[in-house]
């Protein structure tokens, strides 16, 4: 792989240890997919933040490549932790987990990183460009900035993540590379889709069916930013989708169109339906309703609002958002509003990495298709999947 002369010196130990090792990782990671070359990227999101997830090995990784003196060279943010970094006796944490998880915060915070644990890095300041070359490393957020925006990253794992933060580089491959960003599988979409929810169960369908290719939609009439993060979300859980087109919606639809069909499906409203019925158990009780998985915008916050219409929840819920659009919501006075309703905005973690299931909770309603793969799947959890709507139906009193 061709490397500057720049890139020859980070390799080669002038800018430390820490860089060195960073570079041939990189460079290891390009062999392996035949990249020519390395591009900059403007930013990163990393991902192994969570305590739960990393355990002591990786906090002591990265405490020890703090010390090394590791340092970010582009904007980085980090991926969702296990807990709020404020707040989080309030809600149940165990001491020593919150104890290494603050430690895993200072490494990162050592290192120059950003500590807004988000995995919508997009809605608290961190927002890339139409073809700006980025790094990203949590699914929903990768397939976010490749389809909505169109910015241009593969999946990176937390380590790579890490590594091109530190360089400012990633080798050109994959979805860096225009010629592999165009859709090879077409979905034909004869049904109305009403909310987030429907397009998580869309997700699952797609993800399902067509694991690893490039899906174009056409049929789908409208979608917001929130919809479409919902849809990529929950095709990257089933079936590892780093990106997608929706026609006349997303920018590059118009000349990513296949042109080599591999195949292609068609879902009516009735397949929506049924993704609804498998995905979800038939809870008439649950310990926890989990709203924000990505981490909700404040639209979809005051869409919660405006659907609880003053009613009281029976059951609490939790909010995942960012620590800025949390604060949104308080400068707003909508926190204080949906508190009253027994409803708490809950930053920095969500509820897929953080050990809800050690905290006694059990059965949680959600209105995302990532949620409804990820908590069955990795915390052991039940999941009744259904809209926001049909949640305060259900649970409201």
């Amino acid at each position: 792989m061709y490397l500057t002369k720049e890139e020859e010196r980070m390799l080669n130990g002038t800018y430390g240890s820490v860089v060195a090792r960073c570079m041939k990782l990189l460079v290891k990671l390009g062999d392996k997919f035949e990249a020519e070359r390395m591009v900059e990227i403007s930013s990163a999101q990393i991902a192994g933040v969570s305590y739960k997830n990393i355990g002591d090995a990786g906090l002591e990784f990265l405490e020890g490549f703090a010390e090394e003196g590791a340092r970010v060279k582009v904007p980085a943010f980090m991926n969702p932790a296990g807990m709020p970094l404020e707040g989080w006796e309030e809600l149940g944490y165990d001491k020593n987990f919150a104890a290494k998880q603050l430690r895993v915060i200072e490494a990162f915070r050592k290192m120059g990183v950003v500590t807004s644990s988000t995995c919508t890095p997009y809605l608290a300041g961190l927002l890339p460009r139409f073809g700006e070359h980025i790094a990203w490393s949590e699914s929903s957020a990768v397939s976010f900035a490749n389809s909505v925006i169109g910015a241009r990253t593969n999946r990176e794992g937390g380590p790579s993540a890490l590594a091109a933060a530190i360089t400012g580089r990633t080798p050109l491959y994959g979805l860096h590379l225009e010629e592999n960003r165009r859709a090879d599988f077409l979905v034909k979409v004869d049904a109305s889709l009403k909310d987030g929810a429907d397009f998580g169960a869309l997700g699952y369908l797609v993800g399902k069916e067509i694991q690893k290719g490039i899906p174009y939609f056409r049929g789908i009439l409208h979608a917001s930013a929130d919809q479409l993060k919902a849809l990529g979300a929950s095709m990257a859980a089933y079936g590892s989708i780093a990106i997608y087109h929706v026609d006349k919606i997303t920018p590059e639809a118009r000349f990513q169109e296949p042109k080599e069909i591999r195949d292609r499906m068609e879902v009516t409203r009735e397949d929506i339906e049924r993704a609804y019925e498998e995905i979800s158990s038939d809870l008439e009780e649950v310990d926890l309703i989990a709203i924000g998985c990505p981490h909700a915008s404040i639209d979809e916050i005051l869409w919660v609002y405006r659907t609880l219409n003053g009613r009281r929840l029976k059951v609490e819920m939790w909010i995942f958002a960012s620590k800025p659009v949390k604060n949104l919501a308080e400068r707003t006075g909508l926190a204080k509003k949906l508190g009253e309703l027994n409803v708490k905005i809950v930053e920095d973690t969500c509820p897929v990495v953080a050990p809800m299931a050690e905290m006694g909770i059990k059965k949680v309603a959600v209105n995302s298709g990532k949620a409804a793969f990820y908590l069955p799947n990795t915390n052991k959890q039940v999941v009744l999947f259904k809209s926001v709507k049909e949640i305060v139906e259900r649970f409201a009193e």
